[in-house]
């Protein structure tokens, strides 16, 4: 073991104790955006561990049903800094990320000198909506979505580094198709979850008319900071997976892949896939996939106040992981098979263990 291996390595006793705060912290910041936003609990689990994992989060929903409100909240329940980026079809790349700008001050001898300064965009923030993304032109999804990579933005040939912690979250509605710019399938792999945001239900929604509609509002108090987030997706890495838990991430990856069309595939491509992944996928989930599925799948199980990651926490991860890494064929859309149907039936028909 290195020496950098043992000065990671935690003794049982640190890793309940490390486990249990963990716990005790995403659960508290749970409550405290449930104050505001009402029901949605999946959603809300799923975009919190995409930030507590390092990861940016795609949701997906019709107008109105509180996605805004959602990080708005957060940004409060976590003391960072919000912004909020409206994209439009005119909106260019410098507009998000930042310009140069002429500045001017006196000198000594009463001439003006100029020189040149950067002025931040709104990408500066630390939690940042992108609200319809897809409205945008590719270009500045581009500059979007390479800033989520690098967390950096390059301008004038100077790299301006971007805060930390930063997360992005992305909407996009599902029904109005004209005037928009469908993200490309290799910039849907940047996002670590994609998020299907649905309906209030009847209690749910009768809650929402008590809380807007009759002066009550909700104040939400900051239960954790910047560093201490930080701290915990540092913690985050250092869960172990057993070897049998990588592997079982590592085959349900696999599976998602089927074998091409004249048979020249590389490496296992086709060999793990699934009969209704062989007939209805074009193209599988890439590395960013099992990337996604492993690190959520620690969050998962350091939620429930365990080090260990579990199986079923690798299948609570795997659906928002995979459901935007999968591109199907005409058969797919001509039999109304969708992308969450593949999964759900990877997660019930992919072997826990490996048969050889």
């Amino acid at each position: 073991m290195s020496a950098e291996a043992e000065n990671k390595a935690v003794s049982p006793e640190q890793a309940r104790m490390l486990a249990a705060a963990f716990g005790r912290d995403f659960t508290a910041l749970e409550a405290e955006i449930a104050k505001v936003i009402v029901g949605h609990q999946e959603v809300v689990r799923q975009v919190l561990i995409c930030l507590f994992c390092g990861g940016h989060a795609l949701l997906e929903g019709v107008p109105g049903i509180g996605k805004t409100l959602l990080i708005r909240t957060l940004s409060g329940a976590v003391q960072l800094g919000f912004s909020r980026i409206q994209f439009t079809p005119d909106l260019m790349p410098a507009d998000i990320t930042g310009t140069s700008i002429v500045v001017e001050a006196d000198r000594p001898d009463g001439s003006r000198q100029r020189s040149f300064a950067f002025s931040k965009g709104p990408l500066f923030g630390q939690l940042v909506l992108a609200d319809e993304i897809n409205r945008a032109t590719p270009k500045t999804q581009a500059a979007l979505l390479e800033a989520m990579a690098e967390r950096s933005v390059t301008v004038g040939g100077t790299t301006h580094p971007l805060p930390r912690p930063f997360f992005v979250m992305a909407t996009q509605n599902p029904l109005e198709q004209e005037g928009t710019y469908p993200l490309p399938e290799a910039q849907l792999d940047r996002f670590f979850f994609k998020v299907v945001v649905g309906y209030s239900g009847r209690a749910d929604l009768a809650e929402i008319l008590e809380r807007t509609t009759t002066g009550r509002q909700q104040q939400v108090a900051p239960v954790l900071d910047a560093a201490t987030l930080i701290a915990h997706q540092e913690l985050i890495a250092q869960v172990p997976l057993v070897p049998s838990v990588r592997d079982y991430v590592v085959r349900l990856t696999l599976a998602t892949q089927p074998a091409s069309a004249d048979g020249s595939g590389t490496g296992d491509a086709g060999r793990y896939a699934t009969p209704m992944v062989s007939r209805f996928v074009r193209v599988g989930a890439s590395p960013r996939a099992a990337q996604a599925i492993a690190l959520a799948a620690k969050c998962h199980a350091l939620i429930a106040g365990r080090f260990a990651v579990s199986s079923e926490d690798v299948r609570a991860a795997a659906l928002p992981a995979l459901r935007h890494r999968l591109i199907l064929n005409f058969d797919a859309a001509a039999e109304g098979v969708t992308a969450d149907a593949v999964v759900r039936n990877l997660i019930e028909t992919v072997a826990l263990t490996a048969a050889e």
